[in-house]
């Protein structure tokens, strides 16, 4: 089998979201697969650690990035030899034009569930392209069975069309007994003293980090809750009004912006926190909370989308839309956190890259084999 490989998602340095999961799952498909041939399709010289060239593997940089999936990469796409017997891209934006059986991945509809989180923008691409993608698709991968379910009401896809495959995180280095020196490294490279939460994201509206803050601030006023909270992550968009919270909540001093932390630190900061804090609106999957059960720490997620199905009965469950709740989840899991921390080391484990990677290469061989099986 002959794959063309899209791995536009993944060629990037500092990756959150769907380019952990594209990144993650070409590596896990090089370790996987020796049998099939890949062509990587790439709009730029491939970072350092993607997997090397070799015999079943090779990168192909096609231009012009600027119009790359409507004019460079269809044309490359039907220029190969010998030619695809499927086309895979392991994101939503897929080429205008395909000479093979497209098979996508899909992380969420949240700028339809959420319009106004999002900027036009960005909600007009994201409209057109997973649209675009999902209707000319003979498969799609959804990274949870929320966004499963979701795709099959919204787009009225036939269930046997569209396939889970939960994501996971890097066993090697996310794992329990992170040593302490390790961690007070990496809590002073980014200036954090003492115990605190954590949260770890982009920073943008479906993320409720205005939620968490004012969840924060009622926990201000408890006895039982004296740390700081770390509000970890890239710039997204509509991010603003996060900063305006926290004056307007009187939480400078309380309050830490770190910004985007390096890859290779994030497994400390996780370790160090007295929990992991997730209360989104909607995630697709959320693999930073796998990482922070993984390493031990105990979580507290929002109750709806895919967060309940990752966490299942390893974390606490909290109402998004009530600080309130937010505030009795966080202190409740303080009074749970070695019964939590147990529970969420177990949770980790069931979850693997390399899973994922087989579902996928199966859905794969069947398309090429049969475009319209389903």
């Amino acid at each position: 089998m002959n794959i063309a490989l899209i791995g536009y998602e993944a060629n990037i340095k500092n990756r959150v979201g769907s380019n952990q999961y594209a990144f993650e799952l070409i590596k896990a498909l090089y370790r996987l697969d020796l049998k099939n041939s890949y062509c990587v399709y790439l709009s730029k010289p491939p970072v350092p650690d993607l997997p090397i060239g070799r015999k079943n593997w090779q990168y192909k940089i096609v231009g012009p990035a600027r119009l790359w999936n409507v004019l460079g990469l269809p044309l490359a796409l039907f220029r190969q030899e010998p030619k695809p017997d499927v086309v895979f891209n392991p994101g939503h934006y897929s080429p205008l034009f395909f000479p093979a059986p497209l098979v996508v991945s899909v992380m969420d509809l949240g700028y339809l569930r959420y319009p106004g989180q999002f900027t036009l923008p960005i909600r007009a691409k994201l409209k057109f392209w997973t649209y675009f993608s999902i209707k000319r698709a003979s498969h799609i991968f959804a990274i949870s069975e929320f966004t499963r379910n979701d795709i099959i009401k919204t787009y009225r896809i036939l269930p046997d069309k569209v396939t889970a495959t939960p994501l996971s995180y890097s066993r090697s280095q996310y794992r329990a007994g992170i040593r302490e020196p390790v961690v007070n490294k990496i809590a002073k490279k980014y200036h954090i003293e003492g115990k605190y939460l954590l949260f770890l994201g982009t920073l943008k509206p479906n993320k409720n980090i205005e939620g968490l803050l004012e969840a924060f601030e009622q926990l201000g006023k408890s006895k039982a809750t004296k740390v700081k909270l770390v509000i970890a992550g890239k710039k997204g968009w509509l991010y603003e009004s996060i900063y305006q919270k926290v004056k307007d909540l009187n939480l400078q001093d309380r309050v830490i912006f770190p910004g985007f932390v390096d890859e290779k630190d994030v497994v400390g900061l996780m370790a160090g926190a007295e929990l992991f804090v997730m209360p989104s609106f909607w995630e697709g999957f959320g693999i930073p909370v796998l990482e922070a059960m993984a390493v031990g720490t105990p979580v507290v997620v929002a109750n709806i989308a895919s967060l309940p199905e990752i966490v299942g009965q390893a974390g606490m469950l909290v109402d998004p839309y009530s600080p309130e709740s937010i505030a009795r989840g966080i202190e409740e899991a303080i009074v749970k956190r070695q019964e939590l921390r147990q529970k969420g080391i177990e949770r980790a484990s069931q979850f693997s890259w390399r899973k994922c990677a087989r579902q996928t290469l199966t859905i794969l061989e069947k398309v090429s084999q049969n475009p319209r099986c389903q």
